[in-house]
């Protein structure tokens, strides 16, 4: 007994000392959060870490130096941003002779310049907040004994998906007409991810998005960017599996729940967004009389849907924002933005979340990325799912037959959403009587979305349970 108390009395004297020296350095712990190196990664990754920061946690971001080099800062950012290296310092993933040689390189070069990171910040770290895609960060927080929380950037319902994979609980290849999968609703085929849907199109991806699983019954958090009220039955089901904690949508505090006042944009872009034309183009159209369209920073379509998408937003006769970015510009029809200056505007970039939030945006084309998607929805814009590639078909079926607040355009046998497809889906959303219950739906769940980041709310009181357990 007296040994054990005299433990007790060691370890108490310990964790004094500990919490004597975070009051000295002047904050309550201080997170290493390491993102993959992609915008749709870094976005959500630093917005969570300004929500710990406004908690009293002091926030590093690690990024790889090809993308620190690259970044153009459109705020000003109290986040401390540091460099690890992926092996790639001149060019990223585009300099890798395939995407299995990047992964494998930045694991191996990133393992060594994350834990050189750690011993050199002059500042202890007490946790990890790593992305899921990068499983190896968690071995490197343990080796230093700290907290490992993985990270996950898409939704709760494809991080199951994936989880029933890895787990060999979910056959493939795919053979029934309906997928069963716990915490789901009853899914086809064509609503899986499509690594998934069409086995073997992308080996190194499917690996990489299979493996977030690997290790994680050593994390102490599993993080999603979701929110319990919009995933509640799958969230509940993981919950049981796992010390999962929903800590979403991590859209800039201006947007939903006002609290961190400076907090109006993401704070860093790898692309370069025309804000004052958009903004000044869309300040002279009526309320909701617009159709924004945007297919993220990756997705690449074929020549033969730009076409067809070009000629639907033109035969649709509404205004449009189009972003294309500069890569896909040559796929666009001849003259196409002469022949619509007068309802069209195309850009390469834009500021999403400011178009999204105007008033003259009636209706997104959106390939239905997990950040669009959220973005939408948290700023009650009903959508046209148009999902190309990995996790977009879920999140294009939870819009349409879940959240109720979209459409997903039929593709015909090639794959490819036909202009008038296009129109009809523009028309339905904008001005047909389902396109009323949509909006109706969009505005309950933009509620919901601040609800939830907002004192008290689901978010809110997870991301507090978080401080908790890494202050003490």
């Amino acid at each position: 007994k007296k040994k054990k108390k005299k433990k007790k009395r060691a370890e108490s004297c310990v964790a004094n000392q500990k919490k004597m020296e975070k009051e000295m350095r002047g904050y309550r712990a201080h997170c290493l959060v390491l993102p993959y190196p992609t915008q749709g990664h870094i976005n959500p990754m630093l917005q969570f870490s300004k929500r710990l920061e406004h908690k009293g946690i002091r926030v590093t971001l690690a990024t790889t130096q090809f993308i620190f080099k690259t970044m153009h800062e459109v705020a000003r950012n109290s986040i401390k941003v540091e460099t690890i290296s992926d092996g790639y310092d001149e060019g990223g993933s585009a300099q890798a002779e395939s995407t299995e040689a990047y992964l494998t390189r930045f694991q191996r070069v990133g393992s060594e310049t994350l834990a050189n990171l750690v011993e050199n910040l002059g500042c202890p770290v007490d946790c990890i907040v790593y992305d899921a895609f990068l499983p190896w960060a968690l071995d490197v927080a343990k080796k230093f004994g700290l907290f490992g929380a993985v990270f996950f950037t898409q939704s709760c319902a494809v991080d199951d998906i994936y989880y029933h994979v890895h787990k060999g609980l979910l056959k493939l290849p795919l053979t029934e007409t309906k997928v069963s999968v716990p915490g789901l609703p009853p899914l086809e085929p064509s609503d899986m991810p499509s690594f998934i849907y069409v086995l073997g199109s992308y080996p190194t991806v499917y690996d990489m998005v299979v493996n977030q699983f690997s290790n994680v019954d050593k994390a102490d958090w599993l993080l999603c960017n979701t929110f319990y009220e919009l995933e509640e039955q799958v969230v509940d089901w993981m919950a049981k599996v796992f010390p999962l904690r929903t800590i979403g949508p991590t859209i800039p505090s201006m947007y939903l729940d006002k609290r961190l006042q400076d907090d109006k944009d993401y704070g860093l872009n790898v692309f370069e967004p025309k804000t004052g034309t958009c903004m000044k183009w869309l300040n002279d159209l009526p309320n909701e009389s617009a159709v924004y369209v945007s297919f993220g920073s990756l997705a690449e379509l074929e020549m033969e849907q730009m076409e067809e998408l070009a000629w639907g937003l033109k035969g649709c006769n509404k205004y449009f924002l189009w972003v294309v970015r500069s890569s896909e510009e040559a796929k666009l029809p001849k003259n196409f933005g002469d022949e619509t200056s007068e309802k069209g505007l195309v850009v390469s970039w834009c500021p999403q979340l400011e178009v999204l939030a105007h008033k003259g945006i009636g209706c997104f084309i959106t390939h239905c990325g997990w950040n669009s998607s959220l973005e939408a929805l948290s700023l009650g814009v009903p959508m046209v799912a148009m999902p190309q590639w990995t996790d977009q078909s879920t999140n294009a079926k939870y819009v349409m037959d879940v959240w109720g607040m979209g459409l997903k355009a039929r593709a015909d046998e090639k794959g490819i959403v036909r202009r008038e497809e296009v129109e009809h889906c523009i028309k339905e959303v904008m001005e047909g009587e389902r396109g009323k219950e949509m909006r109706r739906n969009a505005t309950k769940w933009k509620e919901l979305a601040k609800e939830a980041v907002d004192e008290g709310g689901s978010s809110d009181r997870n991301i507090d349970h978080f401080v908790a357990k890494l202050v003490h």
